[in-house]
């Protein structure tokens, strides 16, 4: 599997003839420099944790371009379905639905999920998810993206339940966890899995602006630490 790393908490996965993007904020994430036609073309899959913008981000754009199909709360699908994401796939949390080369599964997630819409109003979204994105391929790993969270301990049944081998897990602190929570998380509850992805840091001012605190936190265990440099790909 191919990933590459688009900052915040935005992902492309490549395996098979599947081109997967998780919360892709592009435009607006002033820690991504690339081109955004390019870092999402092919997609073949949309798949959302929850309906902040800076998740939710290009997604109708995407979607609109190249016929991505949408994963997300039913909430979600309706919401975008009806700004022209024409295919959705609504689910909720804790199912799963086949996407052909891979499953897709909703964890549950302590955050919120919410958009204003044009006049002002603040509109609920479905609730908050992580998510787990299972290959058919047994050579490929399990992908486990926390979306935005805090701790919790159910993430030990998290990975009972789907052996995550690559972890996406929040660090930033104020709207996250930050740096002591999320490396307790990984340590206690995820100690499989081989490769951790720090993520949602550095984009805006009030975040935590580097990985370091969150790799001291994670001491001896930095080593399952991968630190990729935005808009890369490397192999997992």
């Amino acid at each position: 599997m191919r990933i590459t790393w688009f900052g915040h908490s935005a992902y492309r996965l490549e395996f098979g003839r599947s081109v997967v993007l998780i919360d892709p904020f592009l435009s607006g994430n002033g820690t991504f420099r690339g081109d955004a036609e390019a870092a999402t073309a092919g997609a073949t899959h949309i798949l959302l944790t929850h309906g902040h913008g800076d998740h939710v981000g290009d997604t109708v754009a995407i979607a609109r371009r190249t016929g991505a199909k949408l994963v997300a709360t039913f909430e979600l699908c309706q919401f975008l379905g009806a700004k022209g994401v024409a295919a959705t796939d609504p689910m909720n949390t804790g199912g799963t639905t086949d996407q052909g080369e891979f499953s897709v599964s909703l964890t549950i997630a302590f955050h919120s999920s919410s958009e204003m819409d044009a006049n002002g109003v603040l509109q609920t979204l479905g609730l908050p998810n992580g998510l787990v994105v299972t290959p058919k391929d047994k050579a490929e790993p399990v992908v486990y993206h926390m979306g935005d969270t805090d701790i919790f301990s159910d993430m030990a049944l998290i990975a009972e339940l789907y052996d995550p081998a690559v972890v996406m897990v929040p660090i930033g602190d104020r709207f996250t966890m930050g740096p002591r929570s999320a490396a307790l998380a990984v340590r206690r509850f995820l100690p499989k899995a081989r490769t951790i992805l720090p993520c949602h840091y550095a984009t805006f001012p009030p975040l935590l602006q580097s990985p370091e605190p969150f790799l001291r936190e994670m001491g001896e265990q930095a080593g399952r630490v991968r630190v990729p440099a935005i808009g890369e790909a490397f192999t997992a």
